[in-house]
């Protein structure tokens, strides 16, 4: 087995190759389903390292997934795939920095960039030691983490799961609400289903001075705003987590006509995949119910999002054993559920899949905006720790019997 103190060294060694590859994403930031040149940038280093990346991979919009893999000793003994996501955000980039977007509009606000920097970093690692471990790395990255219905799931649907099967899947984030030089961990269900929705309750308008004439679906609409949160508060268990926000609301030009239909649209997010599917059949009949009784009626659209992200607690006890041995408990820090959701989650229904955060955070140096924000930086101190890290956990799984 290889060490770690060989691992960190190496790790060590291209930090500042490492760091001006992330430099160079953030500064060319490209949309969901868009990464042309992020994509390009990324197979180029790949072919650098000596191996044969798989370009253009995905179904429908998506054609930008990238694989390759690092084959050691024996190689079908254990197959481990790493995954990061490539795209940004439509963001206007507020940042006075050096390497700060050019492309207005669009930033790498949510740290993909250190994702894709971080795991080209790992891929140099385990390339100058594939002769020294046994079994198959594969490098998964993503486009259109950012966008439904998620790039994880049309690059599933594209095979990316198969030749070779992984045996386990690994993601990390970066979370600038920790420290650089910490980890986050969490086991079992981590992360929040996430579903979009909109209801268009239709009446009869006409004047404000004579609603008995009128069906008002404004005043429709309010009693199904309300109606929708008592899913939250009375209907929900309250140990299992859940939120339901109304987000959109729009009907109307006048300030002295009642409009002819309202529309109404938010988010869903619950941990439960079987509570999530029962929800929103509630959230469309208490519509069409409350429509129908004030002589209205009301249409529902759903669009799919992503589901709950579940952390393998035999995997993720795994990795949190590796993670301690390479840089000690004590910089563990145990995660909460969080109502926030990724696509990482499709891999975890697929396979045991386990999801950790990198801290990023700064304060000394000004660094605290949250992901998405305009505002949003990272310590790039971490790209000396997440690249080894991350080969650590790798080949310590590729060890396991």
């Amino acid at each position: 087995m290889v060490s770690k103190e060989r691992i960190q060294t190496l790790s060590n060694n291209i930090k500042e190759t490492i760091i001006g590859y992330r430099r160079h994403l953030h500064e060319h930031p490209e949309l969901s389903f868009h990464e042309v040149e992020t994509a390009r940038f990324v197979a180029e280093k790949l072919r650098e390292m000596g191996l044969q990346p798989k370009e253009g991979l995905g179904v429908r919009q998506a054609h930008t997934g990238i694989t390759a893999l690092i084959e050691g000793r024996n190689p079908d003994k254990r197959v481990v795939a790493l995954r990061a996501d490539m795209d940004a955000l439509p963001i206007l980039e507020k940042n006075d920095i050096d390497y700060k977007s050019v492309n207005e509009g669009v930033m790498h606000a949510c740290g993909h960039d250190v994702h894709t920097s971080s795991l080209l970093g790992t891929a140099k690692i385990l390339c100058e030691l594939k002769e020294e471990f046994e079994g198959t790395v594969k490098l998964i990255f993503q486009p259109g983490e950012e966008s439904p219905p998620g790039g994880a799931s049309l690059l599933i649907e594209a095979g990316v799961l198969e030749d070779p099967k992984p045996d386990v899947i690994i993601g990390q984030h970066v979370w600038p609400q920790l420290p650089v030089g910490t980890v986050g961990m969490a086991k079992g269900v981590f992360l929040a289903s996430a579903d979009m929705f909109e209801i268009t309750i239709k009446g009869k308008g006409g004047h404000a001075a004579m609603p008995h004439l009128c069906i008002d679906p404004v005043v429709i609409a309010a009693q199904v705003i309300i109606s929708l949160q008592n899913l939250t508060s009375r209907v929900s268990d309250p140990l299992n987590p859940m939120v339901l926000s109304i987000c959109k609301l729009r009907g109307g030009d006048a300030l002295n006509v009642i409009p002819n239909e309202v529309t109404l649209g938010g988010t869903l997010r619950v941990m439960d995949e079987e509570w999530r599917e029962e929800v929103i059949g509630k959230i469309e009949a208490i519509a069409q119910s409350i429509s129908e009784t004030m002589g209205g009626t009301s249409e529902f659209k759903l669009t799919p999002g992503y589901p709950s992200l579940l952390n393998d607690v035999p995997l993720t006890e795994r990795i949190e054993a590796s993670v301690t041995n390479y840089i000690g408990k004590e910089r563990i820090i145990p995660m909460p559920k969080v109502m926030g959701s990724e696509d990482f989650s499709f891999y975890t229904h697929h396979m045991p899949g386990s999801f950790y955060v990198i801290g990023v955070g700064n304060p000394e140096k000004g660094i605290t905006a949250n992901v998405h924000e305009d505002t949003f930086n990272v310590d790039e101190d971490a790209l000396g720790l997440a690249p080894g890290l991350m080969a650590w956990i790798a080949l310590e799984e590729l060890e396991r019997d």
